[in-house]
């Protein structure tokens, strides 16, 4: 059961309907477009800065993390959550999220390259969207080829170029899922009583 406290921007301690009502009416600040949201998660600069900011206003990763425990969505991106919030898009798993991709990801790279790729993608599947990060690959290129020059060698790519256009980008631009007209988003309230649901978003 999720433990989570919430709380308003003024300081108080609100439900769980409460904060969620909140973050939806909030997130249009921050993206105004599913398209918007892809553009910024697609991209590991902005979508560092777009939790950042997110976290400033009070729904940081801990919030998204409770949310995604609710809505049974541990294997799902912290992306999915967002959308889900923002656009009642039923959250996929990591996993079929890259399925869904696979052709554009490894589309045009050699045999190296697909298996560094299919090696970090494979870290994003068990571990989440930080394997993703542009601190990470320098770790992942060390543990998989045990020194940089080795792996840049091989690779035959800058690592900066090679993780933002080969990775990111189509992990998140792969087919599109579409909300439910009306769809009334209902979750298990933070409570003992596992019959008590919380809802909101539009009718």
């Amino acid at each position: 059961m999720v433990s989570t406290s919430f709380w308003s921007a003024d300081g108080r301690v609100i439900s769980v309907e409460e904060f969620l009502e909140n973050m939806f009416g909030a997130l249009p600040k921050f993206f105004s477009s599913e398209d918007e949201l892809r553009v910024l998660w697609s991209n590991p600069k902005t979508r560092k800065a777009l939790l950042e900011k997110l976290g400033e206003a009070g729904y940081g990763k801990e919030q998204l993390e409770s949310v995604q425990q609710m809505i049974n969505a541990e294997n799902s991106d912290l992306f999915d959550v967002l959308e889900y919030i923002s656009f009642a898009y039923r959250p996929i798993t990591r996993a079929a999220r890259v399925a869904e991709a696979e052709d554009s990801i490894y589309d045009g790279l050699n045999e190296q390259q697909r298996d560094f790729v299919s090696f970090v993608l494979g870290k994003y599947i068990e571990t989440g969207v930080e394997e993703l990060d542009q601190e990470k690959l320098p770790q992942l290129l060390k543990l998989k080829y045990y020194a940089l020059p080795d792996a840049t060698a091989l690779l035959g790519l800058r690592t900066e170029s090679y993780q933002r256009s080969l990775i990111f980008k189509s992990i998140y631009t792969g087919g599109r899922r579409h909300s439910t007209k009306g769809f009334f988003r209902c979750l298990p309230a933070l409570s003992t009583n596992l019959k008590s649901f919380v809802c909101f978003g539009n009718m």
